[in-house]
């Protein structure tokens, strides 16, 4: 397996470099709009082909689930799971917060995933290796304070937008703790892999956000209130994501 892990990095690499060479000339890429706040660019849909043809050159068994439309039926009942560009609106508008996604779901539950945010310069692993950051294991994350507890927060557009006030209100009012919202869940997870941020909040989410992310995090304690089995890849989410103290003070509020 370790093979597999060292090329399915390689083509987050990869893929990694394309989304670079749009994003060196984003001023004047093409930008659609699936829905409010909700856009995809050509960036995207090369990224997504790209991975889509390499995982199924190299895994010809399995399938491959992707935001942009990739899917591939597979026989091993693995599922590679991509989103191309995490974090599109921060892509166009210039941010370095935006990361492509690879996750496999094996078993009914994430098992590996790469996480390349090439901007920034970082690239995650783990899942069945140690959760690294450049090729580097992760330190340990530290304890829960509730006296210095922040939670990232992310409400897809299609949310309605009373819903999202209620759950912000939430997390100030009821929780009592700082809130962050980066526009992408692959960053937002990041953060908490770097100690940033105690967990996450997503509302609406697809599993493409956070597939490829998770299982490094699992690496680290980090737990989610996610029923997999129940969910399937296509629901979009309502979830609790951190560490066991976070956990266990936010997991009634997704």
């Amino acid at each position: 397996m370790n093979d597999q892990h060292s090329q399915i990095q390689d083509i987050a690499r990869e893929a990694g470099e394309i989304a670079l060479r749009h994003f060196r000339r984003v001023s004047s890429l093409a930008v659609e709009s699936k829905g409010p706040l909700d856009l995809v660019t050509a960036a995207d849909r090369d990224v997504e082909r790209f991975i889509s043809e390499q995982l199924t050159r190299l895994f010809p068994e399995d399938g491959v689930f992707g935001e942009e439309g990739s899917f591939v039926e597979g026989k091993s009942g693995r599922i590679w799971v991509i989103d191309p560009i995490d974090g599109t609106f921060n892509f166009v508008r210039g941010s370095n917060d935006w990361g492509v996604s690879i996750g496999l779901f094996e078993n009914g539950a994430p098992a590996y995933g790469v996480v390349n945010a090439p901007a920034r310069g970082e690239l995650f692993a783990g899942g069945g290796v140690p959760a690294s950051l450049n090729g580097r294991p992760l330190p340990a994350l530290r304890g829960f304070d509730r006296g210095s507890a922040a939670v990232g927060v992310g409400i897809h557009p299609d949310i309605p937008r009373e819903e999202g006030l209620r759950l912000l209100g939430a997390v100030v009012n009821d929780l009592q703790v700082a809130f962050r919202v980066t526009g992408s869940s692959v960053v937002s997870l990041i953060d908490i892999a770097k100690g940033a941020v105690d967990g996450y909040i997503g509302l609406g989410i697809p599993s493409w956000d956070i597939l490829g992310m998770l299982p490094c995090l699992e690496q680290l304690g980090v737990g989610t209130t996610i029923d997999w089995r129940a969910a399937g890849l296509d629901t979009r989410l309502r979830f609790v994501c951190g560490t066991p103290g976070l956990l266990e003070i936010a997991s009634g509020l997704a």
